[in-house]
């Protein structure tokens, strides 16, 4: 796949004054977050229908010029699954976005099940993508020519993919459902999580553990998490949670023992032994007083009368959804249907108003859900 790669700065910018007067993009980030501890954006892709382009934020310093792209709703910017894509180009490049198609989600309206961009390349256009780069560690450099390859290649298809998804909306009637979602999408910015557990009580398994077990994980987690950072590495690169539950629920009695925990391996036991030991002795001797614990869950009352009343909007919205041939959670989750529920509005603009709920929404299933409450 034919491509440009630009790393200077004043490239940058002139690429985005040749691109100004371009009617759409397609676009797409690749990130490190898999293979490193700072996630970080590391290429962003651009292609005209004639051209393609690769940008190392790395080398070409400041994403900023972007923005007159990003900003101008006359370029429209095809993504595919954008939801990630704008987190990042906001967290590490303050980049907003106006114009947007997402392929994804036009496929979605299309009642695809498959949503992944190699599925609908296929369908649609009767390519096959690569795959072999997938997993690939984008913030190494060089990036090697498979890499730029097949970077290229992730969006140099979007502007024939937009076209087909386009104009089978329009078929449909149902362009317009899919224009108010890209609307919504542009609004996506990066927050930080705000669950208020400890990380380490995140890992699958550790409800399983005692109080005692608890602590060893916690001081176990930290350790890796040092490590991790140290080495600009994923935490499961450095230890896979396995094995901290293992010396978590069973703790070793001396390095010695580390070699037999899955997945630590006489190395790691040789370089970090006495570290992961340290951490062990930390987690038993936090005093029983002081133990973590499992907040204990709120108790709710069941409302039998609500809970009927959402069973049958959910009836109501899969028929629906069968008819439209939509995925039932695409057309209405539960959590709006529960919200409708308690609502129980009687109108399509008092409908409207139940958070979460779309126009389309109300267009496509509203009648059904409204009668279906007049019935209960």
């Amino acid at each position: 796949m034919d491509h440009e790669y630009i790393e200077r700065p004043e490239r940058l910018a002139s690429l985005v004054e040749e691109l100004r007067g371009e009617p759409l993009l397609g676009v797409d980030t690749e990130a490190a977050g898999y293979h490193r501890f700072f996630d970080r954006m590391s290429l962003v892709q651009l292609s005209t229908r004639t051209a393609n382009y690769l940008i190392d934020p790395f080398a070409a310093g400041e994403l900023a010029p972007l923005g007159t792209l990003f900003h101008d709703p006359a370029v429209e910017k095809i993504f595919h699954d954008a939801d990630y894509d704008l987190r990042i180009l906001d967290r590490d490049a303050g980049l907003r976005l106006s114009g947007l198609f997402d392929t994804q989600i036009a496929a979605a309206f299309l009642g695809e099940k498959q949503l992944g961009l190699g599925s609908i390349v296929e369908k649609y256009l009767g390519l096959k993508l690569p795959k072999e780069f997938q997993r690939a560690d984008w913030a190494e450099r060089p990036l090697s020519a498979g890499m730029k390859e097949y970077a290229a290649t992730d969006t140099a298809h979007l502007p024939d993919l937009r076209d087909r998804l386009r104009a089978a909306l329009e078929e449909r009637g149902r362009l317009h459902w899919a224009q108010e979602e890209f609307l919504r999408r542009e609004q996506t910015r990066w927050t930080e999580s705000d669950d208020t557990r400890e990380a380490y009580m995140k890992v699958k398994g550790a409800r399983d553990l005692t109080p005692r077990g608890l602590a060893l994980l916690r001081e176990l987690y930290a350790w890796r998490e040092g490590v991790a950072r140290e080495r600009d590495q994923a935490t499961f690169r450095v230890l896979g949670n396995q094995a901290l539950l293992e010396m978590s629920a069973s703790p070793p009695g001396g390095v010695r023992d580390l070699p037999s925990v899955t997945g630590l391996s006489e190395g790691l036991a040789q370089r970090r032994g006495r570290d992961i030991m340290e951490a062990v002795r930390r987690g038993l001797a936090v005093p029983e007083a002081e133990l973590p614990r499992w907040p204990r869950s709120p108790r709710f009352e069941r409302d039998l009368e609500l809970e009927a009343r959402v069973e049958s909007l959910r009836d109501a919205r899969t028929r629906v959804a069968d008819q439209l041939g939509l995925d039932a959670g695409f057309l209405i989750p539960r959590a709006t249907l529960e919200e409708i529920g308690k609502a129980r509005p009687t109108t399509p603009e008092a409908l409207a108003q139940v958070p979460g709920v779309r126009r389309w929404q109300v267009e496509a299933v509203g009648d059904t859900l409204l009668k279906t409450l007049r019935k209960k």
